[in-house]
């Protein structure tokens, strides 16, 4: 089974433009995350799939794997599925570029799912961790999952789901990871598909692979990751980094 990380990596980003080329600790995010994905020692390979000039010379210069985009993409599947097209690959790890503090054991545990699926009935795993914060769990920004007895995924939604009608009932809450383990059909097969309607309507890819038929296995950390979305993001980064 051959298994490669793929990492999408956009220079424009609404909230903290350019983050990814910014400095933590003498080497861009980027770079780091480039450089962690490697050091995981999970990958036989692993690429940086970029829109931007100026990240592929930064990661070309670390000797790293780049390759270009050659169309504009609204979604990490997208940019991954062109860039894999051609690619020798079983499975697509999907490595989030603003994420520079690898999680190998949540990335390990997203690999087992597929060496244990000897029927290869699994689409995609990703990972969900549990919230008890009821802000967190009312914030669309947050998307939350509900799954079946087999921790296969029902449905993703930025509404509270499930909804908490009976109070006796004991209800646990998970927050989807947008950390992504593929099979390569999968990818293409979510590519040569249009925008989804419900997937239109809640700006969440996982539900177009749902919508289309797949199967998305969820798995369970409880670590939670330390990503780079505004500059105070990157000062803790700073921090994190010298512990």
């Amino acid at each position: 089974m051959k298994i490669i990380a793929m990492i999408p990596a956009r220079y424009s980003a609404s909230r903290f433009p350019g983050k990814l080329m910014k400095d933590l600790g003498g080497k861009t995010v980027i770079q780091r995350t480039y450089e962690a994905s490697v050091n995981t020692n999970l990958f036989d390979t692993v690429y940086v799939v970029t829109d931007s000039y100026i990240i592929k010379e930064n990661i070309e210069k670390a000797g790293g794997n780049v390759i270009m985009s050659k169309k504009e993409h609204e979604c990490g599947s997208d940019r991954i599925a062109e860039a894999v097209e051609d690619i020798d690959a079983d499975i697509v790890i999907n490595v989030q570029g603003d994420e520079p503090f690898i999680d190998t054991i949540s990335l390990t545990k997203l690999i087992t799912v597929f060496k244990e699926d000897k029927k290869q009935e699994v689409d995609l795993a990703s990972l969900k961790v549990q919230i008890t914060n009821p802000e967190e769990i009312a914030n669309p920004n947050n998307v939350k999952v509900i799954t079946d007895v087999n921790n296969l995924a029902i449905y993703f939604s930025r509404s509270v789901i499930p909804f908490h009608r009976d109070q006796n009932v004991h209800v646990k809450y998970y927050k989807h990871k947008g950390v992504y383990a593929f099979r390569k059909q999968a990818l293409l097969d979510f590519y040569k598909t249009p925008i989804t309607p419900l997937e239109a309507s809640e700006k969440i890819e996982a539900v177009r692979y749902q919508e289309i038929g797949k199967k998305i296995k969820m798995v369970e950390t409880s670590v939670e990751a330390v990503g780079i979305d505004t500059p105070e993001d990157l000062e803790k980064a700073k921090q994190y980094l010298k512990l």
